[in-house]
């Protein structure tokens, strides 16, 4: 009688170890799933929207990003802006700070990352004194490449794409390639084919000289902030 007690109970126990052991595998099994689908997700690339250019935009998308129809005619009146501080001293005191800081996330002039004072770069939204002053540290900036790569050593790539849609960086008129060119704000294929037709320039005024055939005064400003001659073509 005692053997056959001590049988079972040994059964017993031995089943509860294995059913014991089954469960502690599946939850662990059930954890691993959910690390593996939270590093998907984390992962997974953020989609970067588009910013609109005040100096582009047409009027309706100038309302749908946030201004009032007043503002919206002192924009078009006052365009083009030469940087993004003389559209942000426009707003003034009619648009409060935090109002300005979800405006600009769809509203936005591309600062020179070159010539931008460091101050400046601030108004981009979530840069502060560090990260504005990590954008100056760097310069002279040849290519956006070199951006990515340095500002990536202090954020993750979905933030680099972030604040690469606020910077740019100037093209030199003579080597710059078609795909660079078409990245200033505003060039399409007809101005890139004029761009590249009278190459290679001399000077700058050979540059505003030819494409002012094309655009007017002010547009001709605008386009120059974005191009400029290595010395050994000067």
């Amino acid at each position: 009688m005692n053997y056959l007690f001590k049988l079972l109970y040994a059964i017993t126990v031995l089943s509860l170890v294995a059913c014991s052991s089954s469960n502690t595998q599946e939850e662990a099994n059930d954890q691993a799933e959910d690390n593996v689908s939270t590093v998907e997700e984390v992962a997974k690339p953020q989609e970067i929207e588009s910013l609109i250019n005040p100096n582009l935009a047409s009027e309706e998308e100038l309302k749908s990003a946030g201004l009032n129809e007043d503002l919206v005619v002192q924009v078009v009146q006052n365009r083009p802006f030469m940087s993004m501080t003389d559209f942000d001293t426009l707003l003034g005191d009619e648009v409060d700070n935090s109002e300005k800081e979800k405006l600009y996330t769809k509203l936005f002039i591309p600062f020179n990352l070159n010539t931008t004072p460091e101050d400046d770069f601030k108004l981009i939204p979530g840069v502060g004194d560090r990260m504005a002053h990590e954008f100056e540290e760097y310069r002279p900036y040849v290519k956006v490449e070199q951006f990515r790569k340095e500002i990536g050593k202090y954020v993750d790539e979905s933030e680099v794409a972030r604040f690469e849609k606020y910077v740019f960086v100037p093209v030199e008129l003579n080597t710059a390639s078609q795909e660079e060119i078409l990245a200033i704000p505003g060039v399409g294929e007809r101005m890139l084919h004029e761009f590249e037709e009278y190459r290679p320039y001399k000077s700058l005024e050979q540059f505003r000289k030819e494409i002012g055939k094309y655009v007017d005064d002010k547009e001709l400003s605008r386009l120059e902030r974005f191009v400029y001659l290595s010395e050994d073509s000067e």
